[in-house]
This record gives structure tokens, sequence and C-alpha cells, in this order.
């Protein structure tokens, strides 16, 4: 075998192992009352049913919504796949799937003349379709033995950083902590889960998408409810603040690290 043709042969092994990793997460659908959620799941290396492990929600953005049941991969599946973190933190890990026309925060979204998104975040009211979803699918998955639910997470990015908020706004006694990424929320429904729920809130500080401001007034609100809220603002990076997050040396050590 020559010098070019075993370089080839490396590239076409590393690109099969790569394909591989995201199959590692399997489909599922769940069926509700509004109908049908995709989600894939991964599950831990020598997953052991006898055992209980952490559980993980994963809500993706905007950009990923559709009814593939893959484009949800697209970020965090990495952070989750790499075989350290696997090593170091097993858990079960769950990205659903939002239908394309569907939201998972409950919030109204206007675009300016000068092309500024500007979010209005409901304080309550009834779930989205997709949320609703979401919860009955947190319901149907901390109902597992195999799950341990004194250390279920949420995490999220964009629409589903705003989704982070939401669903532990919906499910205060639920989580154990949760790390939304340039996200959002009102600030008022931090008095429902501050005191019972540590964050991790990330942003850019040149995010033109989803304002940093939105993140700001969340932790503010829940520090000032008494709660845990660790802010960490990106000052070069614009919407795209996950990769930075998923950098973070850190990050999945303190998520762990919390329990009911």
């Amino acid at each position: 075998m020559n010098k070019l043709t075993a370089i080839l042969a490396l590239c076409l092994v590393a690109f099969g192992l790569k394909a591989q990793d995201k199959s590692a997460f399997e489909h599922r659908t769940h069926d509700f009352k509004k109908g049908t959620l995709n989600y894939r799941v991964l599950y831990p290396e020598n997953f052991d049913e006898g055992k209980e492990y952490p559980l993980v929600l994963f809500l993706h953005g905007a950009g990923e919504r559709g009814s593939d049941n893959n484009k949800q991969l697209a970020h965090g599946s990495k952070l989750f796949l790499d075989a350290q973190n696997r090593k170091d933190f097993p858990a079960i890990i769950v990205f659903p799937q939002c239908p394309t026309d569907d939201y998972w925060a409950n919030v109204d979204r206007v675009v300016d003349e000068n092309g500024t998104r500007h979010f209005t975040f409901k304080k309550g009211g009834k779930p989205t379709n997709a949320m609703q979803g979401v919860l009955s699918l947190t319901d149907s998955l901390t109902k597992l033995a195999h799950v341990n639910t004194e250390k279920v997470y949420v995490m999220g990015l964009s629409m589903g950083g705003m989704g982070t908020f939401e669903l532990v706004s919906r499910k205060p006694n639920t989580f154990a902590a949760a790390a939304p990424i340039c996200g959002g929320d009102n600030p008022k429904a931090a008095n429902k889960y501050a005191k019972k729920v540590p964050f991790w809130i990330f942003h850019g500080r040149k995010d033109d998408i989803v304002l940093p401001k939105y993140s700001e007034a969340m932790a503010a609100a829940i520090n000032a409810k008494g709660g845990d809220a660790k802010l960490t603002i990106y000052p070069n990076a614009n919407h795209n603040s996950w990769d930075p997050t998923f950098a973070e040396p850190e990050l999945l050590s303190w998520l762990f690290s919390n329990s009911k």
C-alpha cells in the first residue's frame, strides 16, 4: 500500500467512524395527547437496565425543526458522543425534535424595520403542542426504573434555550440543573424555580439573533429570587455561542454534580 492509498484509507475509516457516531442515538417516537414527538436517545456504554442513570434532555434550535428525526443532532450530539465524556459521565441523553411549524417556547416573535428580532415571553399560559410533547416525554422517561430521578437535567440552545427555561418553569420539581444557551424567558417566571434549580446560562455578547439582554435578565431575576444562576457571556461570540459553551471544560462536571 503506497502512502497516498494509506492516507485515503485512514480518511475513509475516520469518515466512517464519524458517520457511525450519530447512529449511536437510537430513533424513537413518543405518542402523546396532541400527536407524536420524534426523539433520539443515546444510552450509556454497557447500559444495564438494572442500574439507574442520569437523564439529560437537549432542546435544539429553530433551524433543526422538522420531521426527519435527525436534524436535531446537528449541535450538541458530539459533546455527548465524546468517548471520554461517555466514560466520565454515563447518562441517558435524549434529543427531541420540534415539528417545523411549532416552537418549544410560548413566545411572540417580531422582527422590526431594522431586522432586529424581539421576543415577548408569556408567563404561563397554554404550552405549545411541541412543549406538551416534551412535557409528556419527560413524564414517561422519569417513570423508567433505570432513570435516576434525582439527576434529571435539561439543556438547549436558541429556541431550545427558551424551551429550557420554560420546561423548568413547568416542571420545577423535576430538574436538578439547567443550562440554557442564547435563550430567554419571562423574568417573572423565575419565581417558580429560582430556589429549586441551579442554572448556568450562556450567551454571546455580539448575538444579533437573540439579544444577550434576555439571558442577562433571567440570570438577574433568578438570583434576585434567591436562586443560583451563573451567567457566562462570551465577548466575541455572536449567536453561535453553543460552540464555546460545549468547549467549557467544567460544563458536564457542573451539570452532573447537581442532584435534587
